[in-house]
């Protein structure tokens, strides 16, 4: 009876041993295909982790360092082309202001202008002369004389005290005798010669009515009569750097 038993226990371990998993086993761990998917994910999750912590990452941030590095040279390339702009706007703003010094200067008195006013003043008496009938009054400069004998600096606030120190005049005493119209006409051409003039100090009364002779007869005048007039004419010129450091100007 015990062989029986015996032969009975060997029929079931082979029955046991049929019925064993196909699958490796480890420490007492079956891998079945999805317990070796799942290991698969998890190795590949921390392969890809440490891609990115040991490569990524630092690709990543020298990626924002040159960023933020190509943004600070951007913005000093940007601050250099405003300065230069600025330099160019600002050139322009001397060379329109040199050209303005130029014109601004042109409308002053000089040397060379002086010199020819008394020629200029005699050509605009005498401009209107050539219509003007013979026993009609007729237009003269009687008088032309410096009332100075050089420029001197104007520092006495007449001409507002912004050009005090910065400005010469020459003074002039004019004597001229026509008509009414005349006169005005010649005052109006005054104002168009090219130095900067004023007319100071006017005064105009009737003058003398002088009988024209021709051939022994005395031939009566005719038309309006005629006026003296005399003012003064003051001449500006602009002080040189010598000049207007010698000018002493009194304190405002």
């Amino acid at each position: 009876m015990t062989l029986s038993e015996d032969f009975n226990f060997a029929d079931q371990g082979g029955e046991f041993d049929s019925e064993t998993s196909p699958y490796p086993v480890v420490f007492g761990i079956t891998f079945t295909p999805q317990i070796i998917g799942l290991i698969a994910g998890v190795v590949g999750l921390a392969g890809a982790l440490f891609i990115v912590l040991n490569l990524v990452m630092p690709a990543w941030e020298n990626y924002q360092q040159q960023q933020a590095k190509s943004g600070e040279l951007q913005g000093q390339i940007d601050q250099k082309k405003a300065a230069i702009k600025q330099i160019d706007q600002v050139k322009q703003d001397l060379a329109q202001a040199k050209q303005q010094k130029i014109q601004v200067l042109g409308l002053f008195a000089n040397e060379k202008t002086l010199d020819t006013l008394l020629l200029d003043m005699n050509r605009l008496v005498e401009s209107g002369n050539a219509q003007v009938p013979a026993n009609a009054v007729k237009a003269k400069l009687q008088k032309f004389a410096p009332a100075t004998d050089k420029a001197e600096p104007v520092i006495d606030g007449s001409l507002g005290v912004g050009v005090n120190g910065k400005l010469k005049r020459t003074s002039i005493n004019v004597e001229i005798v026509g008509t009414y119209e005349q006169t005005q006409s010649i005052l109006r051409n005054i104002e168009r010669l090219q130095p900067l003039l004023i007319v100071k100090d006017y005064q105009s009364a009737l003058a003398p009515v002088i009988a024209n002779t021709q051939a022994g007869k005395v031939i009566r005048q005719v038309g309006p009569p005629g006026i003296t007039t005399a003012f003064q004419i003051q001449a500006l010129m602009p002080l040189t750097p010598e000049e207007a450091a010698a000018a002493k100007v009194p304190p405002q």
